[in-house]
């Protein structure tokens, strides 16, 4: 699976998604759903020694609610909600030029069988280690939601 680069402008670690269950979430810093940043890092700080990462993916596409440069976006997460899990470069998630993990991740269905375009910031997308997209999890689905929290301890590596 393609992943973008860090939020750095570099590659991203590979030891955290190599063999790690990933929640990949599109985010942005001036939406009603930022305040799940809280919860992701929540779950990151419960799950990471478990094997999973959480994956912020910065995005611009929904009402220019991410318009911050690398810099502004990672001081907003640390400084606002104390981010520690990655940060990937900003992204389009849909398309013409939509990133390739994208590309692949829409073809998951939700849990009422919906694929397609993601619908907003927010959205969360569950790989299992061995690159499964396994659940979509649309934008309201809080991130400590019983929901995501049963999935995530499905395919966790050991599980």
């Amino acid at each position: 699976m393609e992943f973008p680069r860090a939020l750095d402008g570099g590659a991203l670690d590979p030891a955290v998604l190599a063999g790690r269950a990933v929640l990949v979430v599109n985010v942005a810093s001036r939406c009603g759903y930022t305040p799940q940043y809280a919860g992701l890092q929540r779950l990151h700080e419960r799950f990471a020694d478990r094997g999973l990462t959480v994956l912020g993916v910065p995005c611009n596409q929904f009402a220019e609610e991410e318009p911050g440069a690398p810099a502004e976006i990672a001081e907003f997460c640390t400084t606002t909600y104390g981010v520690t899990f990655p940060l990937t470069e900003k992204i389009e998630v849909n398309g013409k030029r939509r990133h390739p993990l994208y590309a692949k991740l829409v073809r998951a269905r939700d849990d009422d069988g919906e694929a397609g375009d993601v619908a907003w910031n927010f959205e969360k997308f569950l790989i299992a280690p061995d690159g499964a997209v396994v659940r979509r999890f649309r934008p309201g689905v809080e991130p400590e939601g019983w929901e995501i929290v049963e999935a995530i301890e499905a395919v966790l590596p050991g599980a």
